[in-house]
């Protein structure tokens, strides 16, 4: 029998053209029309665990894009590992700032270039040519495994809450291992131990019934886009704290291990600003950059719009004003509750005049965080240590996985993440890559992660 690693060696060259055919599938979740993109993605994935010797693949229908799942079962007395990632990517716009096309995966001096290389097609791809590797090599897994690979993690897994509860017998497990996560350089490791949720409302202001103009009507009627933003401003003071009544009510404060953690990940604030071309960064009093994007919460408006926005004049008035507005949330705080008190506060601070409308986004996910000590990062920090030759640094992400909240809660499963992409990786970004070297030590990772598990978690 070839040995781990010879098997891995010797295919290299099919892993990397099927993961070229992977990146081809426009699976944008997002889009409508590309609905039937992230249903051949899913079936793309199901034929290719098949292939690798997993069991029982199924792609489960769940009221949007579709989750797979198979399974290998046959190693008693031994742990359960849940393998999740995810095959839907975000959209390419804008399309005119892509060197080459988001779906032609391009390679050039060690990398691939494509939409979803390393968030997370490439990432998710690895596990399962380690679970391939195995197989082919000794017939047989050292740990029970099982694959949640879902198609709607760009869009915050929105059929994922009532999904898991009508199937938590399937995916029951000892513990789950994230594919979609990464390393914080080439040569630096990292571990993550929390993910930020969110929410998300539209505010529309509406004033009169129609555009007015604005010599006979300004100074009598109420400008909506005026009125929308007071509305806006009233949510947050000018030392970036919010200001909605009980925003921060059930907000986990952050021990001072916690931010000597956070204090050990560098951070070059020069090199931020360089890179981002602003003349500062601007975060809520009271704490750090890095504190601020990892731990705390934020309302940030995405979007605003409303009356003339062609060249030239119009002296109009206009009708309507709309805005999205999202939060990104910590432990413990609850999406839902964090919706109402959007709602409230608009009633409350409602300019003379107008009315508006609050209507929820589909974006909700609940925030994460695991132990940073618990079992399965202490298999992860062993493994890591052993590639890396030092120390991992404990991170958080100011991003959302949804579904590691749902893991916590519905299965009793932590998320012990065990990623290889890089944060310069354009991810959500036109010219998004990933390192064919990262691709390539995945997979002997993954080898070894696997192997160490079934010693014991």
């Amino acid at each position: 029998m070839p040995t781990y690693e010879s098997y891995l060696d010797a295919n290299q060259p099919r892993f990397l053209a099927e993961l070229l055919d992977f990146l081809r599938i426009p699976s944008i979740s997002a889009i409508p029309a590309h609905a039937a993109d992230v249903q051949r993605a899913a079936a793309w994935v199901a034929a290719r665990v098949t292939a690798a010797g997993l069991e029982h693949a199924q792609i489960l229908p769940t009221g949007g894009h579709p989750v797979v799942y198979a399974d290998w079962l046959h190693a008693p007395g031994q742990p359960t590992v849940l393998i999740y990632g995810h095959f839907d990517v975000q959209p390419v716009d804008p399309l005119d700032q892509w060197t080459h096309p988001p779906f032609a995966p391009h390679i050039e001096e060690g990398r691939v270039y494509a939409r979803g290389a390393s968030d997370d097609k490439g990432n998710m791809l690895v596990p399962i040519l380690a679970l391939e590797a195995m197989l082919k090599s000794d017939g047989r897994l050292p740990i029970n495994i099982k694959v949640f690979f879902e198609g709607q993690e760009e869009i915050g897994s929105p059929q994922l809450g009532a999904f898991l509860p009508q199937h938590k017998a399937l995916f029951a497990c000892d513990l789950v291992v994230n594919a979609d996560g990464g390393q914080y350089s080439e040569t630096e490791p990292e571990i993550l131990v929390g993910l930020r949720g969110g929410c998300g409302v539209q505010i529309d202001v509406k004033a009169a019934k129609m555009d007015l103009h604005s010599g006979f009507y300004g100074g009598v009627v109420m400008n909506p886009i005026h009125a929308l933003v007071m509305l806006l401003n009233s949510m947050r003071a000018p030392d970036g704290v919010i200001t909605i009544a009980g925003f921060y009510a059930d907000v986990l404060p952050l021990s001072p291990e916690d931010r000597a953690r956070i204090a050990a990940v560098p951070f070059d604030l020069e090199a931020v600003k360089a890179d981002l071309q602003i003349p500062a960064t601007f975060s809520e009093a009271g704490y750090t950059p890095r504190e601020a994007s990892w731990a705390r919460p934020t309302l940030e408006v995405n979007g605003i719009w409303g009356g003339f926005q062609d060249e030239g004049v119009k002296t109009v008035l206009p009708s309507e004003a709309h805005a999205k507005v999202t939060c990104r949330l910590v432990a413990n705080q609850d999406p839902e509750r964090i919706v109402g008190l959007l709602q409230a506060h608009v009633a409350e601070h409602l300019p003379p005049g107008v009315t508006a409308t609050v209507t929820p986004l589909l974006f909700r996910a609940s925030p994460y965080l695991a132990p940073a000590d618990f079992p399965g990062n202490q298999v992860v920090r062993e493994i890591l240590v052993e590639l890396y030759g030092r120390e991992p640094y404990y991170v958080r992400s100011g991003g959302s996985i949804p579904v590691c909240s749902l893991f916590a809660q519905h299965l009793g499963a932590y998320t012990a993440s065990f990623g290889f992409g890089i944060s310069d990786e354009r991810q959500h970004s036109p010219d998004e890559f990933y390192r064919l070297a990262s691709f390539r030590k995945g997979q002997s990772a993954y080898v070894k992660l696997l192997a160490r598990l079934g010693r014991g978690v």
